[in-house]
């Protein structure tokens, strides 16, 4: 798996309101989903190594954002028929595996992820109550190993929205594989 970086995007950027379904075919509306505090949107996948390593650690920091309104939604955009285990069924599987208890939705046409800004799995998106984007950026400083984490990028950011204060100045890029796009075919 070739390692890619995140994109260097604009805090301040407004977030698109969008509507996605879940892997059991139910409709969510970010408006819908919003955290009063804030949003975190991981862009994830079932393959991945990369997200693999950190879902555990992702959902650790989603249940300490619950405790202060800011909301998380993952969103599998590698729905592709070469990567049959970022499917919907297997989607259900990791719900199950991992204990996700927030969204975990399908961007089958990828317009979501590509109005975000998002290019690899991990793409860690942190967005405040005005829906413009507080922090982007990577988890943690080791997706390998969770017990060598020094510096919670993510968990910090959340704890800066919440005292409202300024987005840290030093953001990290999300490191992991390609999303894996799907060609359009124009005619």
């Amino acid at each position: 798996m070739a390692l890619i970086k995140s994109l260097d995007i604009a805090l301040g950027t407004v977030l698109e309101p969008f509507s996605l379904e879940d892997p059991l075919g139910n409709v969510l509306h970010s408006e819908a989903l919003f955290g009063k505090g804030g949003f975190i949107i991981a862009v994830m996948c079932n393959h991945c190594p990369y997200s693999n390593a950190i879902w555990k650690r992702l959902i650790t920091v989603a249940d300490f954002a619950k405790k202060l309104d800011i909301t998380t939604v993952a969103i599998n955009p590698n729905i592709h028929p070469n990567y049959p285990e970022d499917s919907p069924s297997h989607m259900v599987d990791k719900i199950e595996e991992m204990g996700i208890d927030f969204p975990y939705l399908i961007d089958e046409h990828q317009r979501v992820v590509k109005s975000l800004g998002a290019v690899c799995t991990p793409d860690i998106f942190l967005f405040d109550a005005e829906q413009k984007l507080y922090y982007h950026g990577r988890l943690d400083d080791n997706w390998q190993d969770a017990r060598s984490v020094k510096d919670e990028d993510l968990r910090e950011a959340v704890m800066h929205l919440f005292s409202k204060q300024e987005a840290p100045s030093l953001q990290y890029p999300s490191q992991g594989c390609s999303i894996k796009w799907i060609e359009t075919v124009l005619g």
